[in-house]
């Protein structure tokens, strides 16, 4: 596998969960492409699909049709074994609650030379990997105190470190943020930035903050079980004149600016954001025109068939319950005197 080829490649990926007598699709189609060494985050609501997508990047589940490619490998034609060798020596995971990746009576450091000793490293080479990785996170006056002893930021910070022992190529954090303050927020984000950079492993975080994008390179939306948007970071060089300064001398800088992209899936399809819908009344059918700057997507007028099965739509949804109505009735026919 070359560098120019996506470390991790989904082409529509479907996952349906059978709960009971129904059948829950939690994706539908899903297409996704992350480079290697991308530092991304993956959003969206409750449901949207995104821990079921990072559980089989991180071999946990596997999908129920579509492909997926890790690191130039095809998950789906790996056998158990083999799936359960990827997870232990490929991916490293993160919780949402620190604590989970930790022993609580071990120190930090002995936290992180856990997965190598189960891994067979030698205790020297162990040791040295996690005073790095504990110098890494910026806790090595830290490596001797137990998990009741350090903040919660501090606990997920060493979770990180551990998950990156055994030096795996991609690393799957999962609300890693989710129950600290702003401030602790940003300095996990910090983390991953800088172990990113330093060891260049494959990272994606799922998160439900939109502030994500200010802290990694890319961030995909994924909703009702597919890769709706992608807001990409831009930096654009400028030259200015310090505050103050002579205007004849000019300092380079780079100028931050984040672009939300509508993404296509591999039939053409788009999710097109309900505010834009709902600005310009367009539901149902929609037409497609080309114009000289590309495609204009306008409100198409209703039919009155489609009119007709709005109406039936909300009368039905109006009307009483079959259930609800034969509790009704069976209660006005209940003998007198029978509870």
């Amino acid at each position: 596998m070359t560098s120019t080829e996506p470390f991790i490649l989904c082409d529509n990926l479907v996952k349906i969960y059978k709960v009971e007598d129904l059948e829950v699709v939690a994706l539908q189609g899903l297409d996704l492409a992350v480079a290697p060494g991308e530092l991304m985050g993956l959003i969206g609501a409750s449901g949207s699909g995104k821990t079921t997508l990072m559980n089989i990047l991180g071999g946990l589940d596997r999908p129920s049709a579509g492909r997926v490619w890790v690191g130039g490998r095809s998950l789906l034609d790996l056998s158990d074994t083999a799936l359960t060798d990827y997870r232990r020596t490929q991916v490293g995971f993160v919780w949402q609650q620190g604590a989970r990746n930790l022993i609580p009576y071990l120190t930090t450091q002995e936290n992180v030379e856990l997965p190598l000793v189960l891994a067979g490293i030698p205790a020297q080479k162990s040791r040295r990997r996690a005073e790095d990785l504990l110098e890494a996170v910026g806790l090595t006056d830290r490596r001797h105190h137990f998990l009741q002893q350090i903040s919660g930021g501090e606990q997920q910070r060493v979770a990180i470190a551990v998950a990156l022992a055994n030096e795996p190529a991609l690393l799957l954090a999962d609300e890693p943020t989710g129950e600290v303050d702003t401030t602790t927020a940003a300095t996990i984000y910090k983390a991953f930035h800088d172990l990113n950079e330093q060891f260049g492993v494959t990272t994606l975080i799922v998160s439900h903050d939109p502030g994500i994008s200010l802290h990694v390179n890319r961030v995909v939306a994924i909703r009702d079980g597919r890769t709706s948007t992608e807001t990409v970071r831009v930096e654009t060089p400028v030259r200015r004149a310090p505050t103050g300064g002579d205007e004849s001398f000019q300092e380079l800088h780079h100028e931050v600016t984040y672009e939300e992209l509508v993404v296509l899936d591999s039939a053409g399809r788009l999710q097109v954001p309900k505010e834009y819908l709902e600005r310009f009344q367009i539901t149902g059918r929609a037409r497609l025109e080309i114009t000289e700057e590309g495609i204009l997507i306008r409100s198409a007028p209703t039919s009155a068939f489609e009119q007709n099965a709005k109406a039936l739509t909300v009368a039905r949804s109006a009307a009483p319950q079959p259930a609800k109505s034969l509790r009704s009735w069976l209660h006005r026919r209940k003998p007198r005197g029978q509870g």
